[in-house]
């Protein structure tokens, strides 16, 4: 599974891990990533979505119409 949201596009950001001596090595920061099914009342049928764990919350403050109508207009596949 990669990691990336489909309704908010988070991906894993890139930095690096410093120890104590101050020596830099590559590090990879990833999104909260968990995939969700929900029942999508308009086309009969549910949706296996790949969201991150804030976009999980925006789903239950705008609604699944919404949010699947967001992830379309980003030219996304559901």
């Amino acid at each position: 599974m990669s990691a990336h949201c489909q309704l908010t596009g988070a991906q894993p950001g890139f930095g690096n891990n410093i120890s104590h001596s101050h020596r830099r090595t590559s590090r990879r920061f990833d999104p909260n990533i968990q995939r969700k099914r929900y029942w999508l009342p308009s086309e009969g049928r549910h949706v296996r979505l790949t969201l991150s764990a804030k976009a999980i919350k925006t789903i239950d403050a705008i609604g699944i119409e919404a949010a699947v109508a967001r992830i379309r207009a980003r030219g996304g596949k559901v």
